[in-house]
């Protein structure tokens, strides 16, 4: 009976690999959990192993197809390896392997890998170790995530290499790493019973030993306790799901995700309570470190950047709303239903920028050292605010998309960047940028630009403010747009003239429709 060999479920963020060698061909034995072939992707180069003892009877994919995840690569027959001609001693060994797993003892293969940091593209030097999600010890399955590497531009995972256990970590949370660094030491076949025994001794040190910590009567594990300080939560109100009660990090995440844990958040319980309280926090100035995660020294290291290198200027114009909004009133549920997405303001920013930057080419050039790059296409990036801070993925030749294009493509990066899956390709390029501060309530900014683009404009509250209109006092819908240019590349005139246009275009939104 042939047993199929498959590729391993790839990552979110992976779409597809490509198959970078065979280290077996048709005809081979192979030994359970032995190499057969390496897949590369993108971000990482997993290792399928064999699911069974045989011989390689087939090859489907060929060194350099493309594969998707747990794609059937190839196939094993009963053969050599499984029985017949092995030696006695193989024999033995292998009887005395299945009797290991028939009694559940750790390390049932004995293989060690090394578990490496991805391999990082060239535009990023390093990142930083955000999260282990496996301790040593706790058991895993082939391709599990076992931890996060934060970059300046995305998160990458890094995933078990087949099942079993860590036995060593390396690289703590917190620490900084290189492309391809070892970050711990991986047996298969270990974690589960391996585990048990220590867990007997020491409950509280299922994790990695002394690394637990003990608060009044909760035991908190590292990750757990990092969390926990960063969002200053009181530990007395989160329920541990560890072994004895042990708080886990999901447990602090989920508490974060309710608020059911705030310090602030505690009931006074009555005056007296209060008063029987102040004492403890009278006097106490608390103050609360932690390190800047790598994306916000990025952003800072580019926004000081921006205002060193180039010569800034803003101008400012404000839009009356009135005509996008009814538009929108009016068509909002047949848009939804055609569509499955709502319509928004965005779509007609990005299309009136778009049509703007085609009329004032300069605005849509970038500054490469003494030459000036003219871009014969739109990328518009599109600033999207996250937990980790904020990012901007580019929507690509926007001056051919439609409306309901550019409303899917910016629900999706704002999905993906807040769950941290957004690919690095994703946020390079780029030759203009818009930014929304409107929707946390700002009526007015200046935007910084983000090189090597030359202009960025800024969208704010729409805010309703009376109008002359025609001799007549009105109530209207009113938006500062605020557009802020390098003025080595952009003289004044061609910023303002740009602004005017996307006014013009705003307040009669069918000029972008009859393109005039």
């Amino acid at each position: 009976m042939a047993t199929d060999i498959k590729a391993p479920t790839f990552p979110e963020s992976v779409a597809e690999g490509s198959v970078a060698a065979w280290h077996k061909k048709p005809g081979d034995s192979v030994e359970r959990d032995e190499l057969i072939v390496e897949i590369e992707t993108d971000k990482v180069v997993l290792e399928v192993v064999a699911p069974e003892a045989g011989t390689l009877s087939e090859v489907l994919v060929e060194e350099g197809d493309t594969v998707e995840s747990e794609q059937v690569l190839g196939r094993i027959g009963e053969g050599k390896a499984e029985g017949g001609d092995k030696p006695a001693a193989e024999k033995a060994d292998a009887k005395a392997e299945k009797k290991d797993d028939a009694e559940a003892k750790p390390a049932a293969s004995g293989k060690t890998h090394e578990v490496k940091a991805p391999t990082f593209p060239e535009s990023i030097q390093e990142g930083t170790v955000a999260s282990w999600n496996k301790q040593v010890g706790e058991a895993v399955k082939r391709d599990e995530v076992l931890a996060e590497i934060e970059t300046d531009k995305v998160v990458l995972e890094v995933v078990a290499p087949a099942d079993g256990a860590l036995t060593e970590i390396k690289a703590e949370e917190g620490s900084q790493v290189t492309s391809e660094q070892v970050l711990a030491t991986f047996s298969e076949g270990a974690g589960g019973a391996a585990a048990a025994p220590s867990e007997e001794k020491a409950p509280a040190s299922a994790d990695d030993g002394a690394s637990d910590e003990q608060v009044g009567d909760k035991i908190l594990a590292p990750a757990a306790r990092k969390l926990v300080a960063e969002h200053d939560l009181d530990v007395n109100a989160i329920e541990g799901t560890g072994k004895g009660g042990r708080i886990l990090k999901e447990d602090v995440q989920r508490a974060v995700k309710e608020g059911s844990a705030k310090k602030s958040a505690k009931p006074a319980g009555g005056g007296q309570a209060a008063a029987a309280a102040a004492p403890a926090v009278e006097g106490e100035r608390p103050e609360k470190r932690v390190p800047m995660s790598r994306l916000r020294q990025t952003i800072a290291k580019r926004l000081v950047q921006a205002q060193q290198t180039a010569a800034m200027l803003t101008t400012y114009n404000e839009v009356d709303m009135g005509a996008v909004m009814d538009l929108r009133a009016q068509y909002k549920d047949t848009f939804l239903k055609a569509h499955d997405v709502k319509l928004g303001f965005m779509g007609f920013f990005v299309k009136a920028a778009s049509e703007a930057l085609k009329r004032f080419p300069d605005v849509n050039a970038s500054i490469d050292g003494t030459d000036i790059v003219y871009h014969g296409y739109q990328d518009i990036g599109v600033a999207v605010s996250t937990d980790r801070g904020l990012v901007v993925p580019v929507l690509r030749d926007t001056d051919s998309m439609k409306i309901a294009d550019v409303e899917k493509g910016i629900v999706d990066f704002g999905k993906r960047a807040r769950d941290g899956k957004l690919g690095i390709d994703e946020m390079q390029g780029g030759t203009f940028t818009i930014t929304n501060g409107g929707i946390f309530g700002s009526l007015m900014s200046t935007p910084i630009i983000n090189p090597p683009q030359t202009a960025i404009l800024g969208m704010h509250k729409i805010q309703e403010r009376p109008m002359a209109v025609n001799g007549k006092v009105e109530i209207r819908p009113m938006m500062y747009l605020a557009v802020s240019y390098d003025h080595r590349m952009i003289d004044g005139k061609d910023a303002v003239q740009f602004l005017v246009t996307i006014k013009e275009l705003l307040e009669d939104p069918a000029r972008l429709l009859l393109d005039i």
